[in-house]
């Protein structure tokens, strides 16, 4: 009982703040007068320690104790929340996100390996089942709760809410819950590939990033480069080099198992890449408040919460591959109609449709595309193949903000310049938007003090300009989705029998 309290709460603390804080970012922008690319990583940050350290997560609570490394996570979290919820800068807030990230990596995998632990058999199904369910109304939870504190209160509340879940939750750890530890783990852990893979990582999003500035600089461009090399030493020590790998290579034999990474990372990048831009052209184009803009995704949740269930059960009787190809191609619908509105419009006209045609995709491919990479693999292998099918899906998310932010910097570049050639403007007004540039991007005229006559032309022009690289972003999404439709239709999805 106390283990299942421990798991949902711990993991509670890292499922609300990955989503409450998206919608906040506009108001963070504006408190903290943060430049566009800087904004991205505040949530880059968070996504890069997490993405990059999960599976070492899991191999540290296997080595020396699942209770001693998930109390860690939790203290770590908690702390870097409390530094977010006081940071004075851009600078500050990044750095106290990228610790939260390290947090996660250890708290996540240890919130489910302590449950699999303290049960077995029925009741190991039943709590992993209560865990999920938790997790799931913890997940529709999250905007809704962030864009009420953050308009009721301050963005700084949104982490705030994790001081007392982390009491809570190293308190029933500490006190109620018995150490283990897998004693046929490794001797070592292999912290040669997580270095390697978080600064690859870290140097490629940083170089994308960096692209979006304009006009771009071939440094940028060399340190995305880089990022992309070490990711691939990276792959090659884990299959060559590494005595204990974290990304073990043998699991790759499986056809299956490799189709259904490809699948979540094309269809994950397209989701993570997208969403990160919806709060702005909600809140900053379209004039939604922030528990407006929280509220508006609640649709794609409740609905792949309602019917993921179902989609299990039937993808048991009729197998992985319709219901992946059709979820996929949903979820391309959904992102097709997030591309479709301009400035303004009933909610329930414009993006209403969008997001319940992403919620009905997602409950089509969640449930068994997990089912599908557990069983690619023995049985025994289970846990490692759901941990990197996780770490895949992140690092799709991870990468895909910054490849989809270039690409809507670009988009927005030419068609600001377009709009501001035929106002005319006074050279000081010029000046100013030039001075601005970085934090226009978002979609929302900062800091620009121009007469009456100019601010609203200058306004509506950069309004427009974020809906048209908005719908840049979108296809891409949509694009991505239908590759991974394509990998379910003609891929190998059986499943290893041994």
């Amino acid at each position: 009982m106390w283990v299942l309290v421990a798991a949902i709460v711990g993991s509670a603390m890292a499922v609300i703040d990955s989503t409450a804080v998206n919608v906040a970012l506009p108001v963070m922008q504006r408190d903290l007068s943060a430049s566009a690319a800087g904004l991205q990583w505040v949530v880059e940050g968070y996504s890069l320690f997490l993405s990059a350290l999960i599976l070492v997560g899991g191999a540290l609570g296997d080595r020396f104790g699942r209770r001693a490394v998930f109390a860690l996570g939790i203290v770590l979290f908690t702390i870097a929340s409390i530094a977010c919820a006081i940071a004075p800068s851009l600078a500050f807030l990044i750095a106290a996100r990228c610790i939260q990230g390290i947090g996660a990596a250890l708290l996540m995998p240890g919130s489910l390996s302590l449950i699999t632990t303290a049960f077995s058999g029925e009741a190991r199904g039943r709590a992993i089942g209560t865990w999920s369910g938790f997790t799931a109304i913890m997940t529709a939870i999250g905007p809704v709760a962030g864009g009420w504190l953050t308009q009721a209160i301050s963005w700084r509340a949104v982490f705030v809410i994790n001081l007392p879940l982390g009491i809570i939750a190293l308190a029933v750890t500490m006190l109620c819950i018995p150490e283990s530890r897998d004693e046929s783990a490794p001797p070592s852990v292999d912290l040669t590939g997580a270095a390697l893979v978080t600064a690859g990582l870290a140097a490629l999003v940083y170089g994308l990033i960096e692209l979006q500035n304009a006009p771009a600089d071939r440094w940028s461009l060399t340190i995305a480069i880089l990022g992309f090399v070490l990711i691939v030493v990276f792959l090659y020590y884990e299959r060559r080099v590494s005595q204990y790998p974290m990304l073990r290579a043998d699991l790759f034999a499986s056809r299956a198992f490799v189709g259904a990474n490809l699948y979540t990372f094309l269809l994950y990048a397209g989701l993570g890449g997208s969403l990160y831009f919806v709060p702005f052209d909600l809140i900053n184009v379209q004039g939604y408040t922030p528990v407006a803009a929280g509220a508006s995704l609640l649709p794609f949740i409740v609905i792949m919460f309602a019917a993921s269930r179902w989609s299990g059960g039937l993808s048991v009787r009729i197998g992985a591959r319709i219901p992946l190809v059709v979820g996929a191609l949903l979820a391309g619908a959904g992102f097709i109609l997030f591309a479709l509105p301009g400035i303004g419009g009933s909610y329930w006209m414009t993006f209403f449709p969008a997001i319940v045609a992403l919620g009905c995709g997602g409950a089509c491919f969640v449930a068994p595309l997990t089912t599908t990479a557990m069983n690619a693999v023995a049985a025994h292998e289970s846990g490692i193949a759901s941990g990197i099918n996780n770490a895949v899906a992140r690092t799709a998310g991870l990468i895909a903000i910054a490849a989809l932010g270039l690409a809507l910097a670009s988009t927005f570049e030419t068609r600001l310049e377009q709009g501001l050639s035929k106002l005319k403007l006074s050279s000081a007004a010029v000046a100013q938007i030039d001075g601005e540039r970085g934090k226009l991007l978002s979609g929302a005229a900062l800091n620009l003090r121009l007469p009456p006559s100019e601010t609203q032309a200058v306004t509506e022009a950069i309004r427009t300009s974020y809906v048209a690289g908005f719908r840049v972003t979108m296809s891409v999404a949509a694009m991505l989705a239908v590759c991974a439709a394509i990998v379910a239709a003609v891929w190998d999805l059986r499943i290893r029998t041994t």
